[in-house]
């Protein structure tokens, strides 16, 4: 989204990326596309636990390049980020939840309210489920929704057959799609029984990794479906992988509102995803589907049903309409308001 947000900024707009976390090299030798980025990109390398010199970085920086906006992601960033802002007189501080189940924690709840009371930044929330939990948890009535957008112009349909020779996948199955981090809350071992159910011409696809791949592969073994689940690892070309299925599936246990699904739709690719958080947000009305969260027998009802319906409705238009990104990037612009604004900080 902060790459998005850079890619998308006014001409007259100078924009950088600051990460707490990290160093510049690290995260290019992670992630070869920031490398394009790199003079817009900072890294601070803070590490674990609370860090004044972070704040001394960050006031440093400010100093600087005398930013008009700062837009902070998430509660560490406005911590440091929100507070230095202050400090340093930044009229314009935006800060965007993606969740909010993290404030079930009386602590982080806490710490939260405390933030943002200090820093009292615009608070916007990417899917309307999770504005009303912030409401209800922030006690603040003032919460603004921008939907995430994706990048329609690179999620295109593309040719399956020569998609799936790409990903070493057959081209003679029914294939489901799951992209995503590889972890408990991902959902994915409810997905793997949900195949096991299935009959054997439908085959699974998963693209990512995390700490969850090794129990998932024993799952698999131990269902006997090792033939029909393929681990593709991290992809750099998720639209490639998309375009590689038949249907593609979130099956999370909780999500704030999930890019995986618009990027899917925009490939025209019908997607179900499990009714949790913001996820039902960003599904197409007639092409798409919900299924209640960790229930492979629900799961593989729906997949079965998905399958065997026809492709002659496609959600691309739906995600061109309500998940484009220029349309994120330009309420973004509008809520901030600045009188042609020469410098945007994305924290």
């Amino acid at each position: 989204m902060a790459l998005d947000l850079l890619l998308h900024s006014d001409k007259n707009e100078k924009s950088y990326i600051i990460s707490l976390e990290g160093t510049l090299d690290e995260a290019i030798a992670n992630w070869p596309v920031l490398l394009p980025f790199k003079e817009s990109l900072v890294f601070l390398d803070k590490k674990e636990g609370i860090s004044p010199r972070t704040f001394l970085k960050l006031l440093s920086i400010f100093r600087k390049i005398h930013p008009d906006s700062v837009h902070t992601h998430h509660i560490g960033p406005l911590f440091y980020a929100g507070i230095a802002s202050r400090i340093m007189g930044i009229k314009n501080l935006l800060h965007t939840e993606h969740d909010a189940w993290h404030l079930e924690d009386p602590k982080r709840k806490k710490l939260q309210k405390f933030v943002v009371n200090v820093a009292n930044p615009i608070i916007i929330a990417d899917a309307v489920t999770v504005a009303n939990n912030l409401r209800k948890h922030l006690n603040k009535d003032n919460i603004s929704v921008i939907h995430n957008g994706i990048n329609t112009e690179r999620f295109i349909p593309g040719n399956m057959y020569e998609a799936r020779k790409s990903m070493g996948l057959s081209t003679r199955s029914k294939i489901v799609g799951c992209g995503g981090r590889l972890e408990p809350i991902k959902g994915q071992s409810f997905l793997v029984e949900a195949l096991s159910i299935l009959p054997d011409n439908i085959h699974l696809a998963i693209a990512g990794d995390g700490s969850e791949r090794g129990n998932l592969q024993d799952q698999v073994e131990n269902l006997g479906i090792k033939h029909r689940v393929h681990f593709l690892g991290r992809i750099d070309n998720m639209e490639t992988f998309y375009q590689s299925l038949d249907v593609f599936c979130l099956p999370s246990l909780n999500e704030g509102f999930p890019l995986s699904p618009l990027e899917a739709q925009s490939c025209g690719i019908r997607t179900l995803v499990t009714h949790v958080g913001g996820a039902h947000e960003t599904i197409c009305p007639k092409t798409g589907m919900l299924v209640e969260e960790a229930n492979p027998e629900a799961l593989a009802l729906s997949l079965q049903h998905m399958l065997k319906q026809p492709k002659s409705l496609s959600p691309r238009n739906y995600v061109k309409q309500h998940g484009n990104v220029q349309l994120m990037a330009s309420a973004y612009r509008e809520l901030r308001n600045t009188p042609r604004s020469n410098k945007f900080i994305i924290n």
